[in-house]
């Protein structure tokens, strides 16, 4: 009780940061939707800007500990609840279709991001987590990676500022660009799904594109080939884990301690049982318990998931050096516009190998 009591008030100050960053996330200005930026970005960045407006109340110790369970624990937790709002029965079904699209274009940003690490001679981690953000679903991507490569909060921090900026470009300018190079609307949605980082900026490009094409059906699809693009969460940290393992046992076999229970990240198995869950409840008849289910159980998650991420990326924001991370901005967004590049241009390369380029909703 004693542990929980000296951890509330960070936990709590990271709490309400996040709701004033949920509050911000809903807000228009001049027509534009404060959600393409999304709530995970503004916690951050309310969390940078405490830091260095008021040091000492980031740095308090009545705070710290709080403020490291939230970026830690509570980051772990936001994952394996998102595994609620993902049917592997519908995602199969319906994002089948594109899984070509979406295995070549992960498999293009995880190979850029590792050569051009080399290239630019740049952290490794940080590198990591730009690819995995890039290639499959930006901040939850990155939030479920960081514990499995042991990233700090700097190195996530810089990785989420990158991904932050492709998404916004890609929210602002992917609808008109994919109209223009003659897209057929399900054309769109697929590239929008496996182009554009994260889940807001998804929804942000196809529901400008619904507009704009002047059809429905262009963002439920855009956002279930997101949600199977997702599903590479798994295998790749499950990767990671095994090869941080190894050099771990490399380690352990020179003298120092080796526990397989502190590397393998064990929260990702719990986000495949509650998508487990999920899809076994969409096979049950409909009764008044599925329903509830569906309809008010697994929004309540998707809602929860985003606001613990909201509050964990709020901490690694009070961790973080604004002036530090902007000197060492340069190679970390070189290599992201890289990622950004490639999936795209592989995207649409394989809808025009595919056929699903000409293609309508």
């Amino acid at each position: 009780m004693k542990d929980i009591s000296a951890k509330l008030p960070g936990i709590a100050l990271c709490a309400v940061i996040a709701g004033l960053a949920t509050v911000l996330a809903g807000l228009s200005v001049g027509g534009f939707s404060l959600e393409v930026v999304g709530a995970p970005v503004f916690a951050i960045l309310i969390g940078m800007v405490i830091t260095l407006v008021c040091p000492a109340l980031a740095g308090r110790d009545a705070l710290a500990a709080g403020v490291k369970f939230t970026s830690k624990k509570i980051l772990q937790w936001a994952v394996i609840i998102l595994g609620f709002s993902l049917d592997l029965g519908t995602i199969a079904s319906v994002g089948g279709k594109s899984l070509p699209v979406i295995v070549s274009t992960i498999s293009v940003s995880l190979i850029a991001a590792f050569l051009l690490h080399k290239a630019l001679r740049m952290d490794g981690k940080v590198a990591t987590l730009i690819g995995v953000g890039s290639s499959i679903c930006g901040g939850s991507a990155i939030a479920a990676t960081a514990p499995v490569i042991d990233a700090d909060d700097g190195q996530v921090a810089q990785s989420i500022s990158v991904i932050f900026l492709f998404n916004v470009l890609a929210a602002l300018i992917f609808p008109a660009f994919g109209h223009g190079i003659g897209l057929g609307s399900e054309g769109f949605a697929v590239f929008a799904g496996t182009a554009v980082n994260d889940t807001s900026s998804v929804t942000a490009a196809a529901s400008t594109a619904e507009s704009i094409y002047g059809v429905d059906g262009i963002l439920s699809a855009a956002v279930t080939v997101k949600l199977t693009r997702t599903l590479a969460i798994i295998p790749i940290t499950l990767a990671l884990a095994l090869w941080r393992t190894r050099q771990a046992k490399k380690s352990g076999g020179e003298g120092g301690k080796f526990s397989i229970k502190q590397i393998f990240p064990f929260f990702i198995l719990y986000f495949i049982a509650a998508a487990l869950i999920t899809t076994l409840a969409g096979l049950l008849p409909e009764s008044g318990l599925t329903v509830f289910y569906a309809g008010r159980f697994v929004p309540a998650m998707k809602w929860l998931a985003k606001f613990f991420i909201a509050m964990a990326m709020c901490a690694i924001g009070l961790n973080t050096n604004i002036v530090d991370l902007v000197k060492k901005g340069g190679k970390p967004i070189a290599l992201g516009f890289c990622c950004w590049a490639a999936i795209t241009a592989v995207s649409i390369g394989m809808q025009l190998l595919t056929g699903i380029f000409y293609t309508n909703i």
